[in-house]
């Protein structure tokens, strides 16, 4: 896993636009981050594979190699949080994104002091994720079983395949079993950052860890929506 820089966080930029990088350049620079900029997918997915970064800033539509197609070549080899940009109507592109690993995605246009935001709670999202894990009880062979040093849960041979994300998300509802979550609490306390009306990556998150706990066969329990109040792991038969 790539290491921290924890005075002068390592970003890097692919944006094809050169008004946006520049600008997204500048003012990441004025904030304290080290960024290296590039403006193709392919020169991108070179650097991000020959350095190490805290955070990949990537645009969706790039020329040459676009930002699905190095998120995925980019994931075959390294955990780098991924922060995807895309035009705020672009609901497939940013489902895609998250099926294929990204951590976060920012709807374009966005100002710079929610970019800043963004990639601030990935970086305390990381730093948790670093903290030393508690001793863990040995479930029983038919139960989802959540190893904290991967990041994933496994159900028998299965492993998950969660995001980083996905499984602090996924941990949190089963460490407050049968407890209704709000997503307010789940954005503060899991995504590092305020709850925002037009922000749905909170729910693409828990469509993503549905879609994987019933991939690998797990049906003891799953993550319900409580219209109005948020989202709960419960057994299939309860009653939220």
């Amino acid at each position: 896993m790539t290491p921290i820089s924890i005075n002068h966080p390592r970003i890097l930029s692919i944006e094809d636009d050169v008004v946006l990088g520049a600008y997204v350049h500048e003012h990441l620079g004025r904030s304290g981050f080290q960024v290296t900029w590039c403006q193709n997918g392919q020169e991108g997915l070179a650097i991000a594979r020959e350095q190490a970064f805290d955070v990949v800033l990537m645009d969706i539509l790039l020329p040459g190699l676009d930002g699905l197609s190095v998120l995925t070549q980019l994931r075959h080899s390294h955990s780098t949080p991924v922060v995807l940009m895309s035009a705020l109507g672009a609901e497939a592109d940013r489902i895609s994104g998250f099926r294929l690993g990204a951590d976060d995605y920012l709807p374009k246009p966005f100002s710079m002091v929610e970019l800043g935001v963004r990639i601030e709670a990935i970086l305390r999202r990381v730093a948790l994720d670093r903290r030393p894990a508690p001793a863990v009880i040995t479930p029983s062979a038919d139960s989802l079983r959540f190893d904290d040093q991967h990041g994933d849960v496994f159900y028998g041979e299965h492993a998950g395949g969660l995001t980083r994300s996905e499984y602090r998300l996924l941990e949190t509802l089963n460490r407050n079993d049968d407890e209704v979550l709000s997503k307010a609490f789940l954005y503060q306390h899991v995504l590092q950052r305020g709850y925002a009306a037009h922000d749905r990556s909170l729910d693409m998150h828990i469509s993503q860890i549905r879609r994987k706990l019933k991939a690998i066969g797990y049906t003891e329990r799953e993550v319900r929506t409580v219209w109005g109040k948020g989202y709960v792991l419960s057994a299939v038969d309860e009653m939220v």
